[in-house]
């Protein structure tokens, strides 16, 4: 089951597993460069098939001009959105899976590395994956559809969800990723397990 809500700072779509088995787990998606809720629709209600609790964010926005910022909110809305899948007596359930991608892997990377971790309500996850982190030298596509699918995925069921997306920003990956944020992606020491997965 997928429920559709919309605020004005935090936007997310919900994957809810069968009813019956207790929920494993609470595991809240950060995409990224162009990336939309239907480009982890797939993966959201996999893991629900699996009795996890999934929700997905809005793609990290992160501005040259105000990283610290750009960090700060989005640690808000990551624990906005954590404590919103509390169960009816208040209660989130453990383990707590960040998964960031592309930018959301850097905006998560450079979270942990904060002493106020994701953001003023203090969130520290239980674990961390960190997909197609970009590196400093990045290669933008050459241009084509096919070659920005080349940088993105290899996956065939994952190509034809990017390219069946009409709101996917193509083109995403030409948009520079701030320095400062990604040199704090880089330096961040996590004090929880993160798995590093290539692009």
């Amino acid at each position: 089951m997928t429920e559709r809500n919309a605020q004005q700072d935090l936007r997310y779509t919900d994957h809810f597993g069968p009813r019956g088995p207790a929920v494993r787990g609470t595991v809240l998606v950060v995409p990224g460069r162009g990336e939309t809720h239907d480009t982890y629709a797939r993966f959201g209600k996999r893991l629900a098939a699996d009795a996890y609790r999934v929700r997905v964010l809005d793609a990290a926005r992160l501005d040259a001009e105000d990283p610290d910022g750009s960090l700060t909110r989005l640690g808000g809305r990551i624990a906005d959105a954590v404590a919103g899948t509390a169960d009816p007596d208040g209660a989130v359930v453990h383990p707590v899976i960040l998964v960031g991608a592309d930018t959301g892997a850097v905006a998560v990377a450079a979270l942990l590395g904060r002493e106020d971790g994701a953001g003023a309500a203090g969130l520290r996850p239980d674990a961390v994956v960190l997909a197609g982190l970009p590196a400093h030298t990045s290669a933008s596509p050459s241009g084509s559809w096919d070659d920005e699918l080349d940088v993105r995925t290899f996956c065939p069921a994952h190509r034809s969800t990017l390219t069946d997306d009409a709101a996917f920003g193509r083109g995403a990956l030409d948009e520079v990723v701030p320095e400062p944020l990604l040199a704090a992606a880089y330096a961040s020491e996590a004090d929880v397990p993160v798995l590093i997965l290539a692009g």
